[in-house]
């Protein structure tokens, strides 16, 4: 009797999403670990342990990988906002509090998530997309804080000065714990927040 024959193949080829997915992980290091000048799509191919035809396979240009990049980066920080008001008290205050101090706690607060921002931020203004994305990110960003500062009975006048405000010392804060640790804790960085945030709503 002959043996039967297995039609599986031996070996599954990746997911289309899943390959797309870790040539825009694969970016995003390069991003933080040689910067702009320093992304191409043969870089990008060697750390993912790809050919670079595949690279241009799901991408029509280093650019459209590095906006893929910036957006996949900025869902990963609002998955990690989102589990922060998942975990906080339904309190209006303390909500507020745990979304504004999230950025002082990993994985926001890591160095190498600032240096692949930095990338970002240096082609935001030179490349429309990276910029529209930008500005797309840090208006979302704004917004969800209004409305958690509107359930804390700040004024709709002056809502849109407080969270550019608020912001403002959030990105300030971030980027000293990322690059200055061994200056600023976490917990000093959310006592100045939450010290700016009870003026605001007392």
């Amino acid at each position: 009797m002959l043996a039967q024959v297995s039609t599986k193949p031996a070996f599954r080829r990746a997911e289309p999403d899943t390959r797309r997915q870790s040539l825009v992980e694969a970016c995003t290091r390069v991003l933080a670990r040689l910067g702009v000048a320093g992304t191409s799509v043969r870089a990008i191919a060697l750390e993912a342990g790809v050919s670079p035809g595949l690279v241009n396979h799901y991408f029509a240009s280093v650019d459209d990988l590095v906006a893929a990049a910036y957006a996949e980066v900025g869902a990963r920080v609002d998955a990690a906002l989102n589990a922060a008001l998942a975990t906080a008290p339904t309190a209006p205050r303390a909500r507020l509090e745990a979304f504004a101090t999230a950025s002082f706690a990993p994985p926001i607060a890591d160095p190498q998530l600032l240096a692949t921002w930095i990338a970002f931020w240096g082609l935001a203004r030179s490349q429309p997309r990276i910029a529209a994305e930008h500005a797309r990110q840090y208006a979302n960003f704004r917004a969800r804080l209004e409305e958690l500062l509107a359930a804390c009975g700040v004024p709709k006048a002056k809502l849109r000065r407080a969270a550019i405000g608020i912001t403002a010392l959030i990105d300030g804060l971030w980027l000293e714990l990322c690059l200055s640790p061994d200056t600023l804790a976490p917990a000093e960085a959310r006592a100045i927040v939450g010290a700016a945030l009870d003026a605001l709503i007392s």
